[in-house]
């Protein structure tokens, strides 16, 4: 038991860096994703092309490779590399953003689809204006439905913080893995692996707590 204690602090302040990621990355992530989604549906081609290809591109590589191109690629482009050079913390944040907006991105997509249009005809009748349809009728189904699955892409973000360790930002997985090689156990995966736990269940509760909340807000209407 002492020994844990004495592995737990550096631990904690990785998990601190993934909670600040995961924050960063969920706070930009999901309007930029619900954008591009807005983005695929608009009737200018061209811009359609260009989303479509965003979401084929990041959801087709490996986020691991992203990381990588990003913090080590983009400085080797000749002529603009010197103005594309991030700390590693920026660069890992930039490719999570991307990343993740993309699937988000596809989310929405589903959500918006499942929403019948009978609803869109029905807010017409009653004269609602495309605003209004889309942000008092569309939006909140669309949310309803698409929750379950930005929950379980929030649960795979926790744990992808893990990825952080590949440029070198020290987190929770960085902190065992050098507890191992130092103490040669295999306790502090162990450790780590509570902690990872205990992050995803608070998260798990939190998002069961508002799918709750949204479909008791739904039976009342």
């Amino acid at each position: 038991m002492e020994y844990i204690w004495s592995i737990l602090p550096p631990m904690l302040e990785g998990a601190l860096v993934a909670t600040g990621l995961f924050a960063i990355v969920i706070v930009l992530s999901l309007p930029l994703g619900f954008g591009i989604t807005l983005l695929a549906r608009c009737r200018f081609l061209p811009v359609v092309w260009l989303a479509r290809a965003f979401i084929y591109v990041v959801r087709g590589t490996p986020l691991l490779l992203q990381l990588l191109f990003i913090y080590f690629g983009l400085p080797l482009i000749p002529g603009i590399g010197g103005h594309l050079v991030f700390d590693r913390f920026t660069a890992a944040c930039i490719g999570f953003v991307l990343n993740y907006a993309a699937y988000f991105a596809e989310i929405f997509r589903g959500g918006l689809l499942s929403v019948d249009k009978g609803q869109y005809e029905a807010a017409q009748v009653l004269g609602l204006s495309r605003a209004q349809t889309f942000l008092r009728v569309v939006i909140p189904q669309m949310l309803r439905v698409a929750l379950p699955s930005l929950s379980n892409e929030s649960v795979t973000l926790v744990k992808d913080t893990s990825l952080l360790y590949a440029v070198s930002v020290p987190e929770i997985l960085h902190a065992a893995k050098t507890a191992v090689n130092r103490d040669v156990t295999i306790v502090p995966f162990f450790v780590a692996a509570v902690i990872y736990l205990v992050m995803n269940t608070i998260l798990s509760l939190l998002f069961k707590y508002i799918e709750k909340k949204l479909n008791f807000d739904r039976e009342a209407e």
